[in-house]
């Protein structure tokens, strides 16, 4: 589930909230941060009252420490020690004097109270040279609300907080640390600029509603390499509004594949450009690198210059797919007179096994075709006995070389 554009611009804010470490230094009286604070500008949540029990509830603390760094001028470090941190919504707010890093070393826990949030869990807004980094874990503790979500049968339904949210966030790294359990999506990158996202592990069970992993919306230059995603939607969706979006050495699964999309939901949505999937493994996901757009689209929109290459497909459900049709829980309308243009893809060294006989789906709308599509080096085999590998192409133009004779659409 990708979702992007005005409507939803409440939805990509959120509250930075962390779970408390067991600390044995007595408790910090208000406004002593700059007691706490070390060389360099260093500000320990522990030593402003954060207890690392996983049980008292330390918003407060993590909040100053913010606070504080964020006022201090050159390098300023927030450190999350080892122990578990409880803490409800915070709200990092920029821009700040100086670059703040976050060194999560700990385990900082969502509370599960839904009347504390107004939004998001962490949410960090309008902040340049942003550091996120560690060993620790941003646990969202989704299994005691995942039965409060009712996104399945309502289209407009009420959205859970989102785990970590990157709002108008230039020059930032996320580095090292697990996103576990997030109560909706583990990650969302909104209006940023120049992020990268390397060495992260998201986790969730594989049938946790709507736990993308990481979801991309209206930014440039975003990388995420090196990670391991498993989830039980889009292990990485890029909506609307993406450009020059890079994904590599990124291994997925369970979850719902590497998506653009989806597109069309929203009037004020922009086009999605430039983006490169490489070096990348799927493993027993319902899809693999997918495009999807709504039938009966909002807006015109168009999605190019998409490039996917040296992909291992592992017992995929839909290895390769364009859904132009994309109609989830059957809650839109299909009227067949899409918006959406898509256009030079390609795929290429795609390998590996498919759950299904179709390891190649192009489904694309009969009122504006997909065109440009290239397929190059197209191996992937029905893993099972009783059907034999195909592809399934509708109104789609381009070219395919050196693929297996059963996926060769053009």
């Amino acid at each position: 589930m990708a979702c992007t554009g005005n409507a939803m611009r409440a939805f990509f804010l959120l509250a930075f909230v962390c779970a408390a470490h067991a600390g044995k230094d007595a408790p910090a009286k208000d406004g002593d941060a700059k007691a706490a604070s070390g060389p360099g500008g260093s500000f320990d949540i522990s030593k402003l009252g954060a207890s690392g029990d996983g049980k008292k509830d330390s918003t407060k603390a993590v909040q100053e420490a913010w606070t504080s760094a964020c006022g201090g001028t050159g390098k300023q470090t927030i450190l999350i020690p080892k122990g578990d941190y409880l803490v409800g919504p915070l709200n990092f707010t920029g821009p700040c004097k100086g670059d703040v890093t976050i060194q999560v070393d700990g385990n900082l826990l969502a509370t599960t109270d839904l009347s504390q949030y107004k939004g998001n869990w962490i949410e960090i807004l309008r902040v340049d040279n942003l550091v996120i980094t560690g060993k620790g874990k941003l646990d969202g503790q989704g299994p005691a609300v995942w039965s409060k979500n009712s996104c399945a049968k309502k289209y407009d339904c009420k959205i859970l907080p989102n785990s970590l949210v990157l709002d108008y966030v230039n020059n930032g790294e996320v580095s090292g640390i697990t996103l576990l359990n997030a109560k909706f999506f583990h990650m969302n990158v909104f209006q940023c600029k120049g992020v990268t996202i390397k060495d992260v592990t998201v986790t969730a069970p594989g049938d946790s509603p709507n736990t993308d992993g990481i979801h991309i919306g209206d930014s440039s230059k975003v990388t995420i390499t090196g990670t391991t995603i498993g989830v039980g939607d889009d292990c990485i969706s890029i909506g609307p509004g993406s450009t020059g979006i890079n994904v590599t050495g990124v291994t997925c699964g369970p979850g719902h594949g590497i998506s653009v999309g989806s597109l069309g939901r929203y009037k004020d949505e922009k086009d999605v450009t430039d983006i490169n999937v490489k070096d990348c493994t799927l493993k027993k996901t319902s899809n693999g690198v997918r495009i999807k757009s709504y039938e009966d689209a909002a807006c015109v929109i168009t999605a190019s210059k998409l490039h996917y290459e040296n992909i291992a497909m592992d017992d995929v459900a839909n290895p390769i797919i364009i859904d132009m049709k994309y109609c989830p829980n059957k809650i839109c309308t299909a009227k067949g007179d899409s918006k959406v243009t898509v256009k030079d893809v390609t795929f290429k060294n795609i390998t590996g096994t498919s759950s299904t006989p179709e390891a190649v789906s192009l489904l694309c709308s009969d009122k504006i075709p997909c065109s440009g599509v290239t397929m190059d080096n197209i191996k992937v085999e029905y893993k099972g006995t009783n059907n034999k590998t195909m592809a399934v192409c509708q109104n789609a133009k381009g070219s395919a070389t050196g693929c297996l004779k059963e996926l060769a659409c053009f």
